[in-house]
């Protein structure tokens, strides 16, 4: 019973976190669309604004493409325009809606985390112990990103409220031999899930991909199996930077999925869809606040028809 109220407030928190990106969409939209025809100019202005909400220029010209295909020539209202947008965009991102799932078969399921520094990550892995440890699973925390000590202090915060154990050491401290005493206390606490936490220093790529490789190195010499699942944390309001993360990410790491945060502080929201375009990687959460509940699983339909404005 009160799974309802929960749910709706998820989505009220969703459209009003996209709102940004929404407003500068619906807005152009509206101001292109009263009394006009879906012309060769209109379609052009309509992919303007599409990019210039961070959809990508490919994205953009397939979807206008796809609208002109049937409504070329004729009068559309704004609102039609941005139905016929969201029901394209959802098959875009259906794919790639998948919840993280926790594998029983696995026990502790490593969780590594990583992403640049200010990405949301520590908070990220704070948020979902909380909703874990509220599913009746063991957590622990490791702290990994031993080069920030408010990453280390940050997390043993969120240690508490979930109540689960935060494996931490000295600032500095090599961060490989971190994980592997995480790792041994996951397994002595059977612990359901250790998620482990990563430096993100990407001015210095070579010494962050020798870490990422050596903490993976460390992982297996007590579970070759692991990580069972390596997450990427995003930050929305990079808008298009988000692709080189990827790219640079999915070289050091085999990234399994992606977690997109601060979609509330940002008018580049449409970046997820140019996302799910080009890389098609699950993904498994978005973030639109910095309360526990406002990092939920993503679903398709219901970010493109609040990215358009649209009530659910």
């Amino acid at each position: 019973m009160t799974e309802s109220p929960r749910k709706e407030g998820w989505l009220a928190r969703l459209k009003a976190g996209l709102g940004k990106t929404s407003s500068q969409l619906t807005g152009g939209i509206t101001q292109l669309f009263t009394a006009r025809k879906l012309d060769n100019q209109s379609i052009e202005e309509l992919e303007d604004l599409l990019i210039a909400a961070d959809l990508g220029v490919e994205t953009a010209t397939a979807l206008t493409q796809r609208i002109a295909s049937t409504r070329f020539g004729k009068e559309v209202t704004p609102e039609e325009i941005r139905k016929a947008l969201a029901e394209e965009i959802t098959p875009i991102l259906d794919p790639i809606a998948v919840p993280l799932t926790i594998d029983p078969a696995h026990r502790p399921f490593v969780v590594l985390v990583c992403g640049v520094n200010g990405s949301g990550k520590t908070t990220t892995i704070g948020k979902l112990a909380h909703q874990m440890k509220a599913e009746g699973k063991k957590i622990v925390l490791a702290a990994g990103d031993t080069f920030r000590a408010a990453a280390v202090e940050q997390l043993k915060v969120w240690g508490e409220r979930a109540d689960c154990t935060v494996v931490s050491r000295d600032t500095g401290a090599d961060a490989a031999g971190l994980v592997y005493d995480a790792l041994e206390t996951a397994r002595a606490e059977n612990a359901d899930v250790l998620m482990i936490d990563t430096a993100g220093r990407l001015q210095n790529k070579a010494d962050l991909m020798a870490e990422l490789e050596k903490i993976r190195r460390v992982i297996r010499k007590l579970d070759d199996s692991a990580p069972h699942a390596c997450l990427l944390v995003l930050d929305a309001t990079v808008g298009q930077n988000a692709h080189s993360q990827v790219e640079t990410f999915r070289k050091m790491v085999d990234v399994t999925g992606l977690v997109v945060t601060k979609l509330d502080g940002t008018a580049k929201g449409g970046v997820l869809v140019a996302l799910a375009q080009k890389f098609g990687l699950p993904v498994h959460a978005i973030g639109v606040g910095e309360g526990a509940d406002d990092l939920r699983p993503f679903e398709a339909r219901v970010f493109a028809r609040s990215l358009m404005g649209l009530d659910r």
